[in-house]
């Protein structure tokens, strides 16, 4: 999936609301650098940042609580 595609359907799982989606990315990323285990797959040369994201897209993050929902 492209990071424009991504972006896209992360977005659209928070209610198009830029500024939530920016929240959970950061929240998430900070757990993974903190050595939290990555919930995709493939993903062992992403910077963590873009782990959450992807997370995010797939609707494996929920939005309250940055929480396994899946």
């Amino acid at each position: 999936m492209r990071s424009e595609e991504i972006i896209t359907k992360a977005l659209s799982l928070v209610g198009d609301d830029r500024y939530k989606l920016s929240l959970m990315v950061a929240k998430r990323a900070e757990q993974l650098s903190s050595g939290a285990e990555p919930l995709v797959e493939g993903v062992s040369k992403m910077k963590p940042a873009d782990i959450a994201l992807l997370e995010i897209a797939e609707g494996k993050i929920a939005l309250d609580g940055i929480v396994e929902s899946k």
